[in-house]
């Protein structure tokens, strides 16, 4: 397991239980407790955490990890709903991705897709997006053309919030939002955990004409705090293996498609 890997479980394990004994996490992570004891030394040096006598507390942002610190969690999964998700993007289109791992992933399958790269028309496709990873990351791509909302950086997912952000979406049409959530629920729709950023990925799904969640199944029956889109507004999920039988039947019975890879 490497470190961020145990720093993902550590943090995930505050979050449920709020606080957490070194004893009891180094048996749950199947690590030592000199090891524990060090990542909760660093985390609390990042205030991710609070250090108490013999363990640690959770702090204020554990619920919703910083965006490098989620890398690690279903690397293969993602990677494999990102090219999927990729995939259903047609050349000349313009397509909305929002911030997070998933989306991440799928920004970079389309910086790689041989027939955009292919294409004589410049740009092949264009992507407008509200997470600054994504907007850099992508910069250099001749095939692709770039426009990144302003507003106010959230450090966890890097997603540019506020009226800024607001007031460029409302002057932008899209052909499809791929967009990322913490959560999605036949019945809740898809939701995440902070306001600010379901309020912009609304506005980024309302400006589409197709709406696409890539979520790894890990995500899929959960709730978040904020609603981005009610389960009418959403058009195909696209997920793992994971997903259960059963819960792509309540999908496809509320009309979303369900692509898994």
């Amino acid at each position: 397991m490497t470190r961020y890997s145990r720093w993902n479980e550590l943090l995930e394990l505050l979050a449920a239980d709020g606080q957490l004994q070194v004893e009891e996490a180094a048996q749950r992570l199947g690590v030592s407790p000199a090891t524990v004891r060090r990542d909760f030394n660093e985390l609390a040096g990042q205030q991710m955490l609070t250090r108490i006598r013999g363990g640690a507390v959770a702090h204020g942002v554990s619920y919703d990890l910083p965006l490098r610190y989620k890398t690690e969690r279903h690397p293969s999964e993602k990677q494999r709903i990102a090219v999927a998700a990729a995939g259903l993007v047609q050349v000349g289109q313009i397509v909305g991705l929002n911030g997070g791992t998933t989306t991440t992933e799928v920004a970079r399958a389309l910086a790689i897709r041989a027939d955009l790269n292919s294409e004589s028309t410049s740009p092949a496709v264009t992507i407008v997006t509200n997470a600054l990873n994504i907007a850099t990351e992508l910069a250099v791509r001749q095939h692709i053309k770039i426009v990144a909302t302003g507003g106010v950086a959230r450090p966890q997912s890097y997603e540019l919030i506020g009226p800024l952000a607001t007031g460029v979406l409302e002057k932008v049409t899209l052909d499809v939002a791929i967009l990322g959530v913490d959560g999605i629920d036949p019945v809740s729709g898809a939701t995440a955990h902070h306001e600010g950023e379901a309020s912009i990925n609304q506005l980024i799904a309302e400006r589409a004409d197709q709406v696409v969640i890539v979520a790894d199944s890990s995500k899929v029956g959960r709730r978040a705090f904020a609603t981005i889109c009610p389960t009418r507004d959403l058009d195909v999920l696209v997920t793992d293996s994971g997903l259960a039988d059963s819960a792509a039947a309540r999908f496809a019975d509320a009309g979303i498609r369900v692509i898994v890879t």
